[in-house]
């Protein structure tokens, strides 16, 4: 599947899967959080350790949403 495809593929999911939209929402907030973890000057190890935890979750997330949509890019 090439970007093309794949960007079409997944704004498709986002219109018409709950559960694609719920993964994608849930990453965007992660993202968001992050970021704001990243504007910031110092860390304290509380804020480190969930930095490092969001990003495993973000990506957790991320894998999700490329299974579904390489499920529905098989599908007729």
């Amino acid at each position: 599947m090439n970007a093309a495809e794949s960007q079409h593929v997944r704004s498709h999911l986002l219109q018409t899967d709950d559960q694609y939209r719920q993964l994608a929402t849930r990453h965007q907030e992660l993202e968001s959080r992050l970021h704001e973890l990243t504007n910031k000057h110092y860390l304290t190890a509380s804020e480190e350790l969930e930095e490092v935890t969001l990003k495993k979750r973000k990506l957790a997330l991320k894998d999700q949403m490329e299974a579904i949509a390489r499920g529905a890019h098989r599908s007729p």
